[in-house]
């Protein structure tokens, strides 16, 4: 997307399903994903916005679930969508001090859009994910304002930028740059097709840690840049799932779960200090916010299909960590300090992903 070298150009094709026509969230029909990116000098953050439908998502929800892996994290509206199921706004991405302020934002936007919220029917909760990008980023300084969060939300499409971008802008990966990264598959069952799309916030893992396919490459890259690096995990992912999968809550939240194999894949051991959360939604089943005469009937898969949404969303999740990283471009933050770009060091090192190296 936007002619970005994405990793599959590098000739790594990560599993064995098959991508949209994308290979991003925005594969499923509907969703739609903005940003807005602060860059200059100490402020080096932003915003991402993931509208899950084009409709009157207030008045039409979406069966939802969350799931956290490790619970180091500073996530807003997870306590409504674990305990009725269903997603009411947009999902916004930002930085860890300035989840308040998207959250107001979100409000206002869907105040704006649905007179009757906290007039004849009751309020809002809006899901906001974040990430820690001090590094940098003078996070102090709360650089993202309202305005930023609204231009997010009003200026969304299906194709988007990856990595250094939006609430990436300013975040890790693996001791390198990392950022916004997206993937789908494609599942082909007997009843239809369907597709399950992933985007990350990466902000984690250490890069002795990090494969690719299978390939040490971390450990490679060790050897050349890491003697002035001081190499800890103390970040963490977002992961945001969108499907048009027929699903029931807990059937969504048994897909989020095997997110982490995809994680896991590219190395993570999701480690003490490192918030790995992951948030979903199918936009097949929609749940109207006025009760209506007659009982509700939402379609779901039978669970011997499971498996291959098992197998999709571990995948997306493998291949949109590693979109994060290979499109992520060097920047120069906070007091100077800076993360090399992972594209920049394969070719200064002449490491080709796709040749087998020495763990």
């Amino acid at each position: 997307m936007h002619n970005q070298k994405r990793i599959r150009d590098y000739g790594v094709k990560i599993g064995s399903m098959k991508p949209g026509a994308l290979n991003a969230i925005t594969d499923v029909a509907g969703v739609t994903v903005g940003h807005v990116t602060l860059s200059d000098g100490n402020m080096q953050t932003g915003v991402t916005a993931i509208l899950p439908h084009q409709g009157d998502l207030f008045h039409d929800k979406l069966i939802a679930s969350s799931h956290v892996i490790n619970g180091f994290g500073k996530t807003m509206g997870t306590i409504q969508l674990a305990e009725l199921g269903t997603l009411e706004t947009p999902i916004v991405l930002t930085n860890t001090l300035n989840v308040g302020t998207a959250a107001n934002a979100v409000i206002d936007y869907m105040l704006e859009k649905n007179p009757d919220i906290g007039s004849t029917t009751g309020t809002v909760n809006p899901v906001i994910g974040e990430c820690n990008d001090m590094f940098l980023n003078d996070v102090r300084s709360r650089f993202v304002k309202e305005e930023h969060v609204r231009h997010a939300l009003d200026h969304t499409g299906v194709e988007f930028e990856e990595g250094a971008v939006g609430a990436g802008r300013g975040m890790l990966c693996y001791s390198l740059k990392g950022g916004i990264g997206s993937a789908s598959r494609i599942l082909e069952l007997g009843h239809g097709t369907y597709t399950i799309g992933v985007l990350v916030l990466s902000n984690f893992g250490m890069l002795s840690d990090l494969m690719v396919s299978g390939n040490p490459v971390g450990k490679e890259l060790k050897k050349h840049i890491l003697q002035s690096y001081k190499e800890e995990d103390k970040g963490s992912i977002m992961v945001i799932l969108a499907t048009d999968l027929p699903l029931s809550e807990r059937q969504l939240n048994r897909i989020l779960k095997r997110a982490v194999t995809g994680l896991s894949r590219t190395g993570s051991i999701i480690t003490n200090g490192s918030g790995e959360i992951v948030l979903g939604f199918t936009t097949a089943n929609k749940i109207p916010h006025a009760k209506p005469p007659q009982c509700l009937a939402i379609a779901t898969i039978h669970e011997e299909d499971m498996d291959e949404a098992f197998r999709a969303v571990g995948e997306a999740a493998e291949e949109a960590v590693l979109n994060s990283l290979i499109t992520a471009k060097s920047i120069v933050g906070r007091n100077g300090n800076e993360r090399p770009a992972f594209k920049d060091l394969l070719e200064k090192f002449q490491i080709p992903l796709t040749t087998k190296l020495n763990p």
